[in-house]
């Protein structure tokens, strides 16, 4: 039972806090060897990666159906500074770009991002889910080069 907490814990760790205190905690505090913290992790990176995507798509709706009833969308694009600032950062990283960066900032933060310029749900979860294979790998990597030595 002990072991299941242990698990579970990180499990949901990596839902929300995946860089910051998932798969340090997977390493550092239970010890788990790579494969048993590549499940884990993953398994978590992967549920929030889901979860977040869609209610990030069902929140987005829901903003856009309150501003049409409360008639507050322009007809025509109004560019201001932070408009032309996200569309920078659009054009200059794309997806890969925000992929690359959501396990660092947060899977909720991240995926609502991604949703939010691109509308491919699946196209999204591949890349977050490439991404987190990714982060998983390196800070094993890094953890386990720092306590073996």
């Amino acid at each position: 039972m002990a072991e299941f907490l242990k698990i579970f814990s990180v499990f949901i760790t990596c839902i929300f806090f995946f860089v910051k205190i998932g798969v340090p905690s997977a390493v550092i505090l239970f010890k788990y060897n790579f494969l048993k913290v590549f499940m884990v992790t993953f398994a978590g990176g992967l549920t929030a990666n889901i979860i977040f995507t869609y209610l990030s798509a069902s929140i987005l709706k829901w903003i856009h159906n309150y501003r049409l009833k409360k008639g507050i969308i322009h007809v025509r694009i109004i560019f201001t500074k932070r408009n032309r600032k996200i569309i920078r950062i659009k054009q200059k990283f794309g997806l890969a770009g925000i992929a690359f960066l959501t396990p660092l900032l947060s899977m909720p933060i991240g995926a609502f991002v991604a949703e939010k310029f691109y509308k491919d749900k699946r196209k999204v979860i591949i890349y977050l889910s490439i991404s987190v294979i990714f982060w998983i790998t390196s800070i094993y990597g890094v953890l386990f080069l720092i306590h073996c030595s």
